[in-house]
């Protein structure tokens, strides 16, 4: 089991239902200190996505390579879908992951919701989410802010380190396949709810726009207030 990996959605369909808020501060914890040391290395991978982002059985993340489809469109940043993104400067590219990451993260507490029932998230990280998730890229909150934020929160909710959820959440797969007797299907469709997770993301924050401000007090942060 050391080497096996699970992707995010497999996790989610063994358990049947959304991620929840503590176990997502402490993926978006890991996963942003992966993505920075991935930049670093000039590795990066082009899109994120709940069928790309890997969980491993020893608590680490790894991202597979996850090409352009309509099956990932939600999660892929709007200046890639437009054909603006020509450039492959690593800031450009990590923003537009940022903005991956975030559609990916709110589509996994809002897996298997009932349409009429609410997202359940504290305006906290209902409010960094909304701003990973801005159209414009240079309204978008940046890796070293998630970080910031994600050890803040850490620190003040005293929350399990990331290597700790991962590895439970990967159980959680292994617990299943043997009640089932095979593991999840690993072919989860993503378009079917895409669009609604979006609309649901942007309309549900329309009206409390970003607070994001309250809770880390940086130039960037206040001028998308």
């Amino acid at each position: 089991m050391s080497s096996t990996f699970v992707t995010l959605a497999e996790v989610l369909e063994a358990r049947g239902g959304p991620l929840l808020e503590e176990e997502v501060w402490s993926l978006l914890l890991g996963t942003a200190e992966s993505l920075v040391d991935v930049s670093y290395k000039n590795n990066m991978c082009n899109i994120i996505s709940p069928t790309s982002l890997l969980l491993s059985a020893t608590g680490t993340l790894a991202f597979k390579n996850c090409g352009l489809s309509d099956d990932v469109s939600t999660f892929t940043a709007p200046e890639m879908l437009q054909g603006r993104a020509s450039s492959t400067k690593p800031a450009i590219e990590r923003q537009m992951l940022v903005y991956s990451l975030g559609m990916t993260l709110y589509w996994s507490v809002d897996f298997h919701l009932p349409q009429n029932q609410p997202v359940q998230l504290s305006d906290h990280l209902n409010s960094l989410l909304l701003s990973m998730c801005e159209d414009l890229a240079h309204r978008r909150v940046n890796l070293n802010s998630i970080l910031e934020a994600c050890e803040s929160q850490h620190k003040a909710s005293i929350l399990p380190p990331p290597a700790k959820v991962i590895r439970q959440l990967v159980e959680e797969v292994f617990h299943d396949s043997m009640d089932h007797g095979s593991l999840p299907d690993s072919n989860v469709p993503l378009s079917g709810r895409s669009q609604m997770i979006r609309e649901r993301l942007h309309g549900e924050s329309g009206t409390n726009k970003c607070k994001w401000g309250q809770y880390f007090q940086c130039n960037f942060c206040r001028n998308i207030l």
